[in-house]
């Protein structure tokens, strides 16, 4: 935390053979009206360039040799020194403000522990952008919220405290590479910690992963497994239970 206690920011991007939409996105970070700590850049496995896109641009690099969203993500995570971790996707396009965002956001409420954001297929075409954004976010979001308890976390436009990970990170699924790093990490915040909805902080992604029935079947087939591996631990009729139970006075923290 700065003197004047404003959060620092790492953003963390697991990557893996996307050297391209890599280095857009970093030029759209080196351009932030509040500049991150640093950018950790988490290279999967990659066989293209995406390392040396990452070092070019000045970003700390981790090389992450398990295959797997959830084993870069918690890698990436892991190394970040901000007081707050932001994670967007290699294909994500975050504005000017994105940062600023997250600075603005977890300065002004210190009881929240993460804020995930929404999206805008940039790469459809203009007259289906918006409709197929809101009706795919929009759904992931409302089956989600009643899959867990309380808002989910979306990878392409997230944030949470550095703190907060370190509650949970011996908990989060690594080894599994059919699960829903984004999904699996707001499973084990909880409900009792505070995670929000920001619609207004938005991003640019690609929809290339809704291209091809075998695309959305494995997407459909990861979802499962997560909820599936999380609804072992606590099924969501408990979550909701402990969601709503009065909560000690001296918490401090209220509902998401």
């Amino acid at each position: 935390m700065t003197p004047a206690g404003v959060p620092t920011v790492s953003v963390v991007v697991p990557v893996r053979d996307d050297a391209a939409a890599l280095d857009h996105l970093l030029s759209l970070l080196a351009r932030q009206t509040v500049a991150p700590l640093e950018v950790v850049v988490v290279d999967n496995a990659s066989s293209d360039d995406s390392a040396a896109v990452a070092h070019r641009w000045g970003a700390v690099v981790v090389h992450e040799p398990r295959v797997g969203i959830p084993a870069a993500a918690a890698a990436g995570y892991d190394t970040a020194k901000g007081d707050v971790i932001g994670r967007l996707d290699a294909d994500s396009r975050p504005d000017a403000r994105w940062v600023q965002t997250v600075v603005e956001r977890m300065a002004a409420d210190p009881t929240l522990d993460a804020m995930t954001g929404t999206g805008r297929f940039h790469d459809l075409p203009v007259g289906v952008r918006t409709v197929a954004s809101v009706g795919y976010l929009g759904a992931y979001y409302l089956f989600t919220h009643l899959a867990l308890g309380h808002t989910t976390l979306w990878g392409s436009c997230m944030a949470v405290r550095g703190s907060t990970w370190e509650e949970v990170r011996e908990r989060v699924v690594r080894e599994d590479a059919e699960v829903h790093d984004d999904l699996d990490l707001a499973f084990r915040l909880g409900p009792r910690r505070r995670t929000r909805l920001v619609r207004s902080w938005r991003v640019g992604v690609s929809a290339r992963s809704l291209r091809g029935r075998g695309q959305r079947r494995r997407r459909m087939d990861r979802a499962w497994n997560t909820l599936r591996l999380n609804w072992e631990v606590s099924p969501p009729w408990e979550r909701w239970r402990d969601r709503w139970a009065p909560r000690p006075a001296a918490s401090g923290r209220d509902r998401s």
